[in-house]
């Protein structure tokens, strides 16, 4: 007669998921492959890709028309039409062809008059870059394209080869091996007789790993005997990733499956306070999970779903969306034209309650915006747009569950981020970190509109030299802030390799091609600190008006030669291969609302941030300064 087994307790089902979490983490380890890129639709990536190469991989013409110098244009005008010189003031070039130096901006071919055989009159000068898509707009060279655990769709298999990326690493889907029970089971094609049980569950497993992004291994079913199920549990330890064993969990005489698993390995729990589904076994052995489902279809499938799915994700990292549909509010105000229906890329955030919809770039060329996109807002035709604060509607890209455990950031740009946003959610399955890079001001401004959690900020107090603090207090006087220490980095000059230009410091800015960071970054605030300690006019720099909006994108526009230099971090020229010339270490933090701290999504960015892990990702990205990283700072 065989053992009954008696429940003494059964757990809730929360302490369950948990107790189990914990112990699958500990024993887990993730398989990868390597896939080429046209054929990686759908898989998850094993870590963050970043670009082999630039797009554009050079400056190149946005419009047809005439490359023309900037300089040699400067005094046109309707009273005073400038005639320019094929081949010395201007080439004829069609979109998407090459723009090289001196030439450096592009006139539309409908704003050329009277184009002779080699010469065209112009009635209006051409600003510097017009109608130009620089070497790197869309893509950076080193820029992470995708964190890791990103599920890939089409748009990123395009952006993907853009950057030069032709194989990629993915995690290999899970391996589920599934092991039917029971003396009285038959299968489907099989005439059943009386006592007989048609096997299905087996089946049902099997369709429910494939869409969740694993690969089932049915095995014939076992009689109720001891040694043949331990034999059969073995075997399929040792082939899969994961083991279901069905029916047998229960109390019968003839359930063996707890004792054959507590004999092989350990039983975390048997029996969970869910209904239906309680007799459920949640086990490891020989360090991978092995789950006892039980033989009712009902209860199967809800224990699948509670106890199966969870340590799939854990190892495919795969998240399966529930609706793709949301109202929320827009940030910025939004103006179309009446003709379209327009589909602009949008990120989205839950703060403070509500969904809040941030507008991407809308530009033709700029693919990357559709990758970072959460979803597009829509705008029907016969629509001249919205207002800020209107309620718009948003077809999603990325699960609601995604978007509402998502650390939403807006503000300065820097390397850690990308770092930050890759571990996330590595370390704590489910949860996201999205970041928008707009600059210091900009990032405290959406703050104080409550359009995101976070706001990445490294702006100098030029009075007292002390960082973000008295922003804050003169920004919030009606809200408790609380600044959580990010890193110390160097601020300093990023050169060509080799520093051909002998380039020393600030004061040699006067004498070459600057590149600048856009009105109301922290960078740049620290340049005008650093122009005005040295008593230099800004006006003296060639350049200073020419701004991009991130330090990778800075160090591009320096290594393709279209700048001698730009202010940025050291990382950012580390990883493009440039010189750097340290000008002056900063703090670059992150500026929250109070009451904001206890969200768990808020709390794992800071554990994160806190982390060995993360320490070591700096340190070699190098130029960070770490010793107060998770810091919390009342304002």
């Amino acid at each position: 007669m065989g053992r009954r087994n008696i429940y003494l307790n059964t757990v809730p089902i929360d302490e369950a998921t948990a107790v189990y979490k914990e112990a699958v983490l500990k024993v887990m380890s993730r398989k990868a492959e390597w896939v080429r890129t046209e054929e990686s639709l759908g898989r998850i990536t094993a870590s963050a890709v970043h670009a082999k190469y630039c797009s554009p991989l050079y400056n190149a013409a946005a419009m047809d028309g005439i490359a023309v110098i900037s300089a040699h244009t400067a005094m046109a005008s309707e009273a005073s039409p400038q005639v320019l010189r094929q081949g010395e003031d201007y080439l004829v070039v069609d979109t998407g062809d090459p723009v090289r130096m001196p030439y450096d901006a592009v006139i539309m071919a409908e704003d050329v008059l009277e184009a002779e055989e080699d010469s065209v009159k112009i009635i209006s000068p051409a600003p510097a870059w017009q109608h130009v898509r620089p070497v790197g707009e869309d893509i950076v060279a080193g820029e992470m394209l995708l964190a890791g655990n990103a599920k890939i769709r089409p748009i990123d298999i395009g952006v993907l080869l853009s950057g030069g990326i032709v194989k990629i690493e993915v995690v290999k889907k899970p391996e589920i091996g599934i092991i039917p029970t029971g003396t009285e089971i038959i299968e489907a094609d099989e005439e059943p007789g009386e006592g007989d049980i048609i096997e299905s569950n087996s089946r049902m497993f099997a369709a429910m790993t494939e869409s969740g992004g694993g690969v089932p291994r049915r095995y014939a079913t076992v009689p109720d005997d001891y040694e043949k199920i331990k034999e059969a549990v073995l075997t399929a330890v040792r082939e899969n990733d994961i083991v279901i064993v069905n029916a047998g969990s229960s109390a019968g005489t003839e359930d063996y499956t707890v004792h054959i698993l507590r004999e092989l390995g350990e039983v975390l729990v048997h029996g969970v306070a869910i209904k239906p589904g309680k007799p459920v076994i949640l086990s490891v052995v020989e360090g991978k999970p092995v789950i006892g489902l039980p033989g009712y279809p009902v209860s199967a499938y809800i224990d699948f779903e509670n106890f199966v799915r969870p340590v799939m994700d854990l190892y495919s990292g795969e998240m399966k969306s529930r609706r793709n549909e949301m109202e929320a509010v827009l940030s910025k105000r939004l103006v179309s034209s009446l003709k379209h229906k327009e589909y602009v890329r949008v990120k989205v955030g839950k703060v403070d309650g509500r969904f809040v919809a941030s507008p991407l770039a809308r530009g033709a060329g700029a693919a990357m915006s559709l990758v970072r996109a959460d979803g597009f807002c829509i705008i029907d035709k016969n629509s001249e747009g919205y207002e800020a604060g209107e309620t718009v509607r948003v077809e999603l890209f990325r699960d609601m569950e995604e978007i509402s455990h998502t650390v939403v950031a807006v503000g300065s740009h820097d390397l850690i981020l990308d770092i930050l946003a890759d571990r996330m959610p590595l370390a704590h399955p489910g949860m996201y970190l999205s970041s928008t890079h707009v600059g210091s001001m900009a990032g405290l401004m959406a703050l104080k509109r409550r359009e995101t959690h976070l706001a990445p900020t490294h702006l100098l107090d030029e009075e007292t030299g002390v960082y973000n603090i008295s922003y804050l207090k003169r920004l919030f006087t009606d809200r408790k802030l609380v600044l959580v220490k990010g890193v110390k980095r160097i601020q300093g000059i990023i050169v060509k390799k080799g520093n051909p230009l002998g380039i020393k410091g600030i004061s040699d800015l006067t004498r070459v091609n600057y590149v600048n960071r856009q009105r109301g970054a922290g960078t740049r605030v620290f340049l005008d600190y650093k122009l005005k300690e040295a008593g230099i006019d800004s006006a003296e720099i060639d350049g200073y008006d020419k701004e991009a909006s991130t330090h990778m994108a800075v160090a591009a526009l320096v290594r393709n030669g279209d700048a001698d230099a730009g202010m940025g971090i050291y990382s950012a020229a580390r990883a493009m291969d440039l010189d750097f010339l340290p000008v002056g270490e900063e703090e670059y933090d992150f500026a929250i609302e109070k009451k904001n701290l206890d969200l768990p999504e808020v709390q794992a960015f800071i554990e994160v941030l806190k982390s060995s892990w993360f320490k070591e990702k700096a340190e070699a990205a190098g130029g960070y300064g770490l010793s107060r990283a998770g810091e919390i700072v009342e304002v």
